[in-house]
């Protein structure tokens, strides 16, 4: 597609993240996946703030995880970013989260984002400085 390589984001587990048995909240792997995602766009220099600002949001559409090995309290994972369509609305991400000491892969997911007019909440062109930026152009 034409884009910069892989981005991978750390993150570390904490005690906060897990649940009962010990290992990490299903739930919680959403959050690291938003925070690669959220980190990818500032390494661009684009801040959710400031697109808001513009009048542009971007909003989860569908996602699809899957689960294949549990994190645990301490671990330390990457959490990796890269963008497999980017249409004129939207823009649908590959993120893997990988345990850092033996590279096991935790989950894998599909996130497909839809850009949002913030104040009207219908889809709005993803902004040509976005794309060209996503694109090394």
């Amino acid at each position: 597609m034409g884009t910069r390589n892989e981005f991978c984001w750390p993150v570390r587990v904490y005690y906060e993240d897990t649940d009962a048995a010990g290992v990490v909240y299903y739930a919680n792997y959403l959050r690291y996946l938003e925070r690669a995602r959220t980190e990818y766009l500032r390494s661009y220099g684009f801040e959710q703030d400031e697109l808001k600002q513009q009048g542009i949001v971007f909003a989860v559409h569908k996602v699809s995880i899957e689960y294949r090995k549990p994190a645990v309290f301490n671990d330390m994972l990457n959490v990796s970013v890269e963008i497999t369509d980017l249409a004129r609305f939207s823009v649908t991400f590959k993120q893997n989260i990988m345990r850092q000491s033996d590279q096991t892969l935790i989950s894998s997911a599909s996130v497909k984002m839809a850009c949002i007019d913030a104040s009207r909440f219908v889809p709005a062109l993803i902004p040509e400085s976005i794309r060209e930026a996503i694109r090394g152009i």
